[in-house]
């Protein structure tokens, strides 16, 4: 274990960042969650259904000056940061040409801006500490592309972009930056899709079923462990066969 055992994740509320945050305390990791402060009545009902213990924080990671406030308390409580996963983000679909530049800016600083609000804080104790983990979730979008979702795709792509450049930046440091792109997980979001679509989407998927929250989480773990230092600036599908590229 690094010097310091905490990990922070974004979106650490969500199907995805829950099974991140079990993950990551299992493997001996602290865990402090950030959610969107519109979680605020939430937070009670999800922290009593965990079977482990998180600390959960709620900040609009779209704006910088929140963003730093709210790592700072984190640090101030527990500690030094050693592993930033940056799950958090939002949807906003519709054709370009019906798509508003409220949606698109909503899209971007949720979903892109946030990696950039979460990280820059944090870079650098970790460069300091000679050791960090930064995984940033992505999206079988941000790879492929999809219909009705040019600013979610454009986010995803490039928290990739934004992946590869700082991999190249904080190697020499003992720090490691990936991302995992997951494709269609069995979450509340893909139940909410009409069962039509749904199935076509399931037709399309060699291994011939949704992932499930915990298939990315244990990819993150595995990126986030000490002994996973010669592996960075990676981008890992976690798509069931979806989309190979």
């Amino acid at each position: 274990m690094s010097k310091s055992s905490l990990a922070i994740v974004t979106g650490g509320t969500g199907a995805i960042g829950t099974a991140i945050c079990a993950a990551l305390h299992a493997d001996g990791h602290s865990v402090a969650a950030i959610g969107h402060p519109s979680e605020a009545e939430k937070i009670d009902t999800w922290r009593n259904g965990l079977a482990f213990e998180a600390h959960v924080y709620l900040a609009d990671l779209a704006d910088f000056e929140a963003t730093t406030a709210c790592l700072a308390s984190i640090e101030a409580e527990l500690g030094q940061a050693a592993v930033v996963v940056n799950a958090a983000g939002i949807t906003r679909d519709a054709p370009l040409k019906k798509m508003d530049a409220q949606a698109w800016r909503a899209v971007m600083g949720a979903n892109l801006d946030s990696v950039f609000n979460v990280t820059r804080p944090l870079i650098t104790a970790m460069i300091e500490n000679a050791h960090g983990r930064i995984i940033n979730i992505a999206s079988i979008n941000g790879q492929k592309g999809q219909f009705g979702q040019t600013n979610y795709s454009a986010a995803k792509a490039g928290m990739h972009g934004f992946t590869m450049a700082l991999a190249q930046e904080v190697a020499k440091h003992g720090i490691t930056v990936n991302t995992v792109s997951p494709g269609y997980i069995d979450s509340p979001m893909i139940r909410a899709v009409p069962e039509p679509i749904r199935d076509n989407i399931l037709s399309g998927i060699p291994a011939g079923r949704f992932g499930t929250p915990e298939d990315i989480a244990r990819v993150v773990a595995f990126l986030a462990a000490p002994e996973s230092g010669y592996l960075t600036g990676a981008n890992i599908p976690v798509n069931g066969g979806q989309f190979m590229h």
